[in-house]
């Protein structure tokens, strides 16, 4: 997993409260289990004007115009800012597999699912939580100013807005430095290798001939 540490990058509004894992990728496209391409059908039924099925040719497929992400001035946005209770509903990793094969590489809600926020840092994406007032001040920015980036700093936890205007948010502090250190739950697990090839090493020796 790539190591999160500062982004200063372009923010796209999604302007919605209650987002869930169904908009975000659709049932239809969970077949999968490779955790990549998953990003040209995130938020699909929105995206798209017609509706999507695995295999199709999206390049092909016309694009919704009033859909915000669809948006020149939004192309290229690493930075999601969104609503209250973003990534309800079920529980499929696929959603932040999808949004970060999409692009974003930071997500700003008032809140969160539980296991969608949960899921986000196991995927090398950064969930922030920010107060309501704080998210609204953002979204009128981002809509007054083409081009609207944001700065983030994971090891201060704080976010910068142009203008120089910070905000804090909280993390967890072992979540803080496996993304810093770019750690899965594979990466974690790797780092006893040794203790580990000690214990099979012993248990062979031990009773060998659960290995015959």
């Amino acid at each position: 997993m790539q190591a999160f540490t500062r982004l200063n990058g372009l923010v796209a509004p999604l302007d919605r409260a209650n987002v869930d894992t169904d908009a975000i990728i659709p049932k239809q496209f969970l077949k999968s289990i490779k955790r990549s391409g998953f990003g040209p059908n995130a938020f699909d039924e929105w995206r798209y004007l017609d509706h999507g099925e695995p295999g199709m040719d999206n390049s092909k497929r016309k694009l919704n115009p009033d859909f915000v992400l669809n948006k020149p001035r939004y192309q290229g946005a690493s930075i999601l800012l969104t609503r209250e209770n973003f990534g309800c509903g079920s529980s499929r990793e696929h959603a932040p597999w999808a949004l970060e094969d999409f692009g974003f590489k930071v997500i700003v809600a008032s809140s969160f699912a539980d296991i969608f926020y949960n899921n986000c840092f196991k995927n090398g994406m950064l969930p922030i939580v920010l107060p309501a007032h704080a998210v609204d001040a953002l979204f009128d920015a981002v809509s007054g100013q083409v081009g609207y980036q944001l700065n983030i700093d994971l090891e201060k936890q704080i976010v910068m807005t142009p203008d120089g205007k910070t905000y804090t948010f909280e993390v967890d502090k072992v979540r803080k430095h496996n993304l810093l250190n770019g750690l899965d739950d594979i990466g974690l697990t790797m780092q006893q290798q040794n203790k580990i090839k000690a214990f099979e090493t012993k248990h062979k020796l031990a009773q060998p001939w659960l290995f015959s």
